[in-house]
């Protein structure tokens, strides 16, 4: 799995935030590995906008290709690092219903 880019969206994508990013989305790479390793992985995280200063402010959206699909994960909320947390449980979720489908169509005899 590869990670093609990571936005950060009015706020500066410091190493840090760089770091949680990749060590969360890498974690979905075994599931991923099923299609072949063709995943690709791009990540938003950042503030909606300048104005909020309470409430959900946060957000983070994965969106991971793999062949033939766009899966998307988004997550909101108060504390950046709990959100982009949120954000790749929402993707294994994804990831674990697609793998779920590709072997019960390889079950019954389908090639998809």
């Amino acid at each position: 799995m590869k990670i093609d880019r990571i936005k950060a969206t009015n706020i500066e994508l410091t190493d840090a935030i760089r770091a949680a990013v990749e060590a969360e989305v890498m974690s979905l790479a075994p599931l991923a590995g099923r299609f072949d390793g063709a995943a690709t992985a791009q990540v938003e995280v950042g503030k909606p906008s300048n104005h909020h200063h309470t409430g959900d402010v946060f957000h983070a959206e994965i969106n991971l290709t793999i062949p033939g699909k766009l899966l998307r994960a988004e997550a909101e909320g108060p504390d950046l690092y709990v959100v982009i947390k949120d954000a790749t449980k929402r993707m294994h979720t994804e990831l674990a219903k697609e793998k779920d489908k590709h072997d019960t169509a390889k079950h019954q005899g389908d090639t998809e």
